[in-house]
């Protein structure tokens, strides 16, 4: 048990080792998020399973507090509202449950964070369509190979993983790290 404990860390090491390759993404992606909220416009996730919570976590770090006490950010994630989940997953089939509540509640100048360990759930790709229309930034969060979100979103940070467990370890330090970017330029901690 402890070679495989052993060998699971050196496994998460080293990603993180390659993840520095992702620097120039990520300072892209915070930069979006800082021109969105710069305008009075909104950061909106949206992920299935695993990365739905991740969705969840990194709104409440913006809507909430990251590192210190400071004014919201207008975030939200498209995953919370179970009976809007399941009343457009009823009526107009689950690829529909992102795009539906984004064509009612995005506005030109947001930014749509889309969490795929595949890149290729077609909900997110669905919600992509619709913010591209509505002059949404969006922004995918996959694995190495990227899939079809890679192609659809205008930044994608394709973590060096292709292990689901692994991508979904970089995608919350990276979402943290933006974070903790945004924080820092709207806001000076109190000493």
């Amino acid at each position: 048990m402890k070679e495989t404990i052993t060998q699971g860390f050196d496994t998460i090491s080293q990603n993180f080792l390659r993840l520095k390759e992702k620097a120039d993404t990520v300072e892209k992606i915070a930069q979006a998020w800082i021109a969105a909220l710069g305008n009075g416009n909104k950061v909106i996730f949206c992920g299935n399973g695993g990365s739905a919570a991740d969705s969840q976590h990194l709104s409440a770090e913006l809507m909430g507090r990251y590192k210190f006490d400071r004014n919201p950010m207008p975030a939200m994630s498209l995953t919370t509202d179970t009976s809007a989940l399941t009343a457009i997953g009823n009526d107009y089939g689950y690829d529909k449950v992102f795009s539906r509540q984004l064509r009612g509640i995005g506005r030109k100048g947001d930014v749509l964070v889309g969490i795929s360990t595949s890149g290729n759930s077609k909900n997110i790709l669905d919600a992509f369509a619709v913010a591209k229309e509505k002059g949404i930034t969006t922004i995918a969060f996959t694995g190495e190979a990227g899939g079809k979100m890679k192609e659809s979103a205008d930044i994608c940070l394709n973590v060096p993983s292709n292990t689901t467990n692994n991508i979904q370890e970089m995608h919350i330090a990276c979402g943290h790290m933006i974070c903790g970017l945004v924080e820092a330029h709207f806001f000076k901690p109190a000493n």
